[in-house]
């Protein structure tokens, strides 16, 4: 249990990261967006979901290589449904919150994808003090002042040090997690 709520953080962090990173001059509504991580558990699949998090993004989509994103997540605001899965999750051997009370994911490019309202967005994703060179696909969808952004990125949590201990292991809990992101936001 307790890997599959570290696994479901892991994810949350990097989804959240990810989707924030793509919002243009916009302001998100939390309210209606998502950031969901998917991990295995005995190989039956767990969501869990972040709540908290704040993004400084500037895109355009005309002028995609000029945007950026800078992204903090709170990893103390991660959500299994159970509060004692919940407060498991923040522990030691998994997103160690008391010590990495935050996870982050700064921008280095954004560039289309080929495709009309298609993005990779690339930068550094840093989850307990460890960090990776991530690229994420995103769609961004335009409807009025609203933008939606959607994607989701595979990452591998050993990768981050979530679950370490006896949760090191990936039998239990495995080690690849799939981050999905649903943001919508308002243009300023």
């Amino acid at each position: 249990m307790k890997a599959k709520l570290y696994g479901l953080v892991l994810a949350g962090v990097t989804a959240t990261s990810l989707v924030a990173a793509v919002v243009a001059h916009a302001q998100v509504d939390t309210g209606k967006s998502s950031v969901t991580a998917t991990s295995k558990q005995m190989n039956v699949p767990v969501d869990g979901k972040f709540n908290k998090f704040t993004a400084q993004i500037t895109f355009d989509p005309a002028k995609p290589a000029a945007g950026s994103a800078n992204i903090t997540i709170d990893t103390g605001s991660y959500d299994l449904g159970d509060a004692e899965y919940n407060k498991e999750v923040r522990g030691k051997e998994w997103f160690d919150s008391a010590t990495f009370p935050t996870a982050t994911f700064v921008s280095s490019a954004i560039a289309p994808a080929g495709t009309a309202n298609q993005y990779k967005v690339t930068g550094k994703l840093t989850i307990k003090g460890k960090s990776q060179t991530v690229t994420v696909p995103v769609t961004v969808t335009q409807q009025g002042a609203t933008e939606t952004f959607d994607g989701s990125l595979p990452i591998k949590r050993s990768q981050f040090d979530v679950g370490t201990g006896e949760w090191k292991d990936t039998s239990v809990v495995a080690d690849d997690v799939v981050i999905k992101f649903h943001i919508v936001a308002a243009k300023k």
